[in-house]
């Protein structure tokens, strides 16, 4: 498998997610996996709302489906997402973590066991301090490492909080992160 990229974010994240897949093209050569932090009673809506302005397909992602380039998966809610070495995802009904469910660090955590220097990850705006510890897991594995710039994040904490770690290896405004995503400039730095 080549690159995937995993994004993770909460509060604020609809209009920051929509602004970078809008921009991807339908043939995009990679798969992106969105863990969005959101309640249950919106079971389809953020995959309805994202989809209305890509090109590229928007699905959530469904157990034992396998990871495939060119679709954009989002993390249902009410499940942990993880990923099986198949390249497939399994769904999880353990309890919250960081009191998120989807939990940001569990994806990651995940994604970095199973696609190690492969791995793209990016945390964008959230108000909590989930991602920290699953983008340090990335960078320990090999992987990519992308934060969004805390000073234009309208919730601020989670990209400070991956920062933190001393584990981000760029931090970027969002229209860096959408250069990079459509101009794969990650593939440069490995």
């Amino acid at each position: 498998m080549d690159y995937v990229i995993i994004i993770g974010c909460s509060a604020g994240g609809l209009p920051v997610l929509s602004s970078l897949l809008e921009s991807l093209p339908a043939a995009y050569p990679f798969p992106v996996i969105v863990i969005q932090h959101r309640a249950n009673e919106h079971m389809l809506l953020l995959e309805e709302v994202l989809q209305y302005k890509s090109k590229i397909r928007i699905k959530q992602a469904d157990e034992k489906e396998k990871v495939t380039s060119g679709i954009v998966y989002i993390a249902p809610p009410g499940y942990h997402l993880l990923f099986e070495r198949d390249f497939t995802f399994t769904l999880s009904s353990d309890g919250p973590v960081n009191y998120s469910m989807p939990s940001i660090d569990v994806a990651f955590e995940s994604a970095a066991m199973v696609f190690q220097k492969k791995l793209v990850g990016i945390i964008l705006t959230g108000a909590s301090g989930d991602g920290a510890q699953g983008i340090a897991a990335i960078r320990r594995q090999g992987g990519i490492t992308i934060a969004q710039d805390p000073l234009e994040a309208q919730f601020p904490h989670m990209p400070k909080a991956a920062i933190d770690t001393g584990e981000i290896e760029c931090i970027l405004s969002l229209q860096e992160i959408r250069n990079v995503l459509i101009e794969q400039r990650f593939r440069k730095t490995k």
